[in-house]
């Protein structure tokens, strides 16, 4: 369009204008011209707001974290899809702990907190808190979170709290499968419990004979996940724990 623009504005020099004798020929030369202008220049705005649309609808379609709590107030797993310092994820906790737990369960399942909300479901003692953005659909969200938990469902066979505990990793492992960037990119439970168990499969064809293919997996995971998993970082290979 910048390109149109000189273009258009080449069309009608400088000399040719002062050359013209006519006003009122000049006169229609720098009316059109301002037109043309005027039209185009509403282009390029048009453009530009598309753009800002595209890429906020885009912003709005993933997670910015995902936080799995007890009635206890005992974070079972946590996942932050978005760049947030470590005083705002402790802000965030405190927020879930302080506004989520307390509520009764009539109560509307969606908090707005300023420029994302809580969204939330409880399955038992778990709470499922998903940050979205303010623009994301609620529905769609609660559809996503029930997804998530059929899958964790159909992998650990009626799952409960103690196995989020223990396969603090199994979780994670089918978290990402599903959501890349806070985003659903595999709606289909079966594919991503396929996916898992050629993960594991491969990991046990890989590993020695005695050897903890355990903590093969918990190498990608964090410091702070490994230590809820009761282990300490770097302690890997068949002595296990140290």
């Amino acid at each position: 369009f910048f390109f149109r623009l000189i273009v258009l504005y080449s069309l009608q020099p400088t000399s040719y204008l002062s050359s013209t004798r006519n006003p009122q020929q000049r006169c229609l030369t720098w009316t059109s011209q301002h037109y043309y202008l005027r039209h185009y220049s509403s282009l390029i705005m048009t453009e530009f707001d598309r753009a800002a649309i595209k890429s906020k609808a885009s912003a709005a379609c993933g997670w910015n974290f995902i936080v799995l709590m007890s009635r206890q107030g005992k974070i079972r797993l946590s996942e932050f899809f978005s760049s947030y310092t470590e005083s705002q994820k402790k802000r965030i906790l405190r927020d879930i702990s302080a506004d989520v737990l307390p509520r009764q369960a009539k109560m509307c399942n969606i908090i707005e907190k300023g420029e994302y909300k809580f969204i939330y479901r409880r399955y038992a003692s778990l709470y499922f808190v998903v940050g979205a953005p303010v623009e994301m659909n609620e529905l769609i969200v609660l559809e996503q979170i029930h997804l998530f938990v059929e899958a964790l469902d159909g992998y650990f066979n009626s799952v409960c709290e103690l196995d989020l505990v223990f396969s603090l990793h199994k979780s994670l492992m089918i978290l990402f499968e599903m959501f890349i960037a806070g985003m659903l990119c595999e709606s289909n439970r079966r594919e991503v419990l396929q996916q898992i168990v050629e993960a594991e499969e491969m990991v046990e064809e890989m590993s020695k004979a005695g050897e903890d293919t355990s903590s093969q997996l918990d190498d990608g995971l964090s410091f702070q996940e490994q230590f809820q998993l009761g282990r300490k970082p770097g302690a890997r290979g068949p002595r296990g724990n140290r």
